[in-house]
């Protein structure tokens, strides 16, 4: 990386930013209630180096409730979708300060709303490139700083492919369906969806934020990578969470390191119930190449044996056009969940067995109501909901 500062390069500088065009000191805008505005709007080509927010908003859940998008080319859906605070990397509707190669946020000490933002996954773009914000707090943005710092070009190469991004959540996790042989994993069906895609292009990692619901060490679950079509075993198997985050015998909450760490950390109650934790993986010295599709999923727990609640932003460069994201999760199943409690006992879904790392006893929690065809329907109901949340929709 530093042996490129020497060299002469190609094209302008250039910025769009919020600055007070009067030459005053309001250097922010405002976002009402409900709006889309347009932060970026930028023709020819290019390619974005840097991007930098700071937001004031009265609303506790704005991290959550402010949607980012960006469109490359004209394509009219969006390359990247995600809420503002998980794009930046921290999940949980909370900032924290950390640093890595690609992303970053500085938070004054004890401060989880405001922070500085800042991305610098190079975006490029043949065209045309915009940027958005919709503004689905229950109030208006008060103030809106920003920066994207780009290039301005006059052609890319032709190898050049498109930055994407995309968050999703599954909250509580789906069970499996009922089977003999409950520790046996053989598919990954039934994983924690990280990315599916389709077209040419490398996978460069993610963010993953768990709200821990059973308490315990929540990632005995494996990563699993199906590259150009699914098979057995994967092109790519894991043996752990923190082994996919670069992490061992656990994750280490204090380090932030350059390519994967932990963004943010709050410690749980009892046994690590209502921990919640994000973790990151960036991919930026051997992305995961893909020519056709690329699945990437992971355990929720050993053989997804819990049901806690995770979402994860998953970042990717790939050709034009790409698959169609789902349909955004409405507001309220974007926000954090209220902490579970065990007296009386309130977990979304109890464990049937004992689940990997889980302090839980099954025995002395309180089933759902049995009778015939009881689990069955209830992993109907679970699979329904994945298939809703997993295949696109027409916007």
């Amino acid at each position: 990386m530093l042996d490129m500062l020497s060299r002469a390069r190609e094209g302008h500088s250039k910025r769009v930013s919020s600055f007070d065009r009067t030459g005053g000191n309001a250097d922010a805008i405002r976002i009402e209630k409900g709006a889309r505005v347009d932060l970026a709007k930028i023709g020819g080509a290019g390619v974005i180096r840097h991007i930098w927010f700071t937001i004031w908003c009265p609303d506790p859940h704005y991290l959550r409730k402010l949607v980012l998008r960006m469109y490359w080319d004209g394509v009219k859906y969006p390359s990247v979708e995600a809420p503002v605070g998980d794009f930046f990397g921290v999940g949980h509707a909370v900032v924290n300060s950390y640093q890595c190669a690609v992303l970053n946020m500085s938070a004054n000490p004890g401060q989880d709303q405001r922070a500085a933002m800042n991305c610098y996954f190079p975006m490029p773009f043949r065209k045309q490139a915009r940027i958005e914000i919709q503004n689905e707090c229950d109030t208006e943005v008060g103030f809106f700083y920003y920066y994207v710092d780009y290039d301005e070009l006059n052609s890319l190469s032709d190898d050049e492919l498109y930055f994407h991004a995309w968050w999703r959540r599954e909250n509580p996790c789906s069970p499996p369906p009922p089977s003999n042989h409950p520790n046996i994993n053989l598919t990954d069906k039934h994983n924690y969806l990280i990315l599916e895609a389709e077209g040419r292009g490398h996978y460069v990692g993610c963010n993953m934020s768990i709200h821990n619901l059973y308490g315990g060490w929540w990632g005995e679950g494996d990563d699993m990578f199906m590259v150009d079509g699914c098979k057995w075993p994967p092109d790519l198997h894991g043996t752990g969470s923190e082994d996919y985050f670069s992490h061992a015998w656990g994750m280490q909450v204090q380090n932030a390191f350059i390519y994967n760490g932990v963004s943010c950390n709050k410690p749980g109650d009892w046994a690590g119930i209502n921990q919640r934790i994000t973790a990151y993986r960036y991919h930026i010295n051997e992305p995961v190449i893909f020519q056709k599709s690329i699945r990437t999923s992971i355990e929720h727990g050993h053989a997804n044996d819990r049901c806690d609640d995770y979402s994860s932003t998953a970042y990717w460069y790939q050709t034009l056009p790409h698959r169609r994201f789902p349909s955004l999760l409405k507001v309220s199943d974007r926000l954090p969940r209220p902490d579970v409690k065990l007296v009386p006992a309130d977990l979304p879904i109890p464990p049937a067995r004992a689940a990997s790392g889980s302090p839980l006893d099954p025995r002395l929690l309180p089933q759902p109501r049995r009778g015939p065809g009881r689990v069955a329907d209830r992993f109907a109901r679970a699979t329904a909901r994945r298939r809703q949340l997993s295949n696109p929709k027409q916007r």
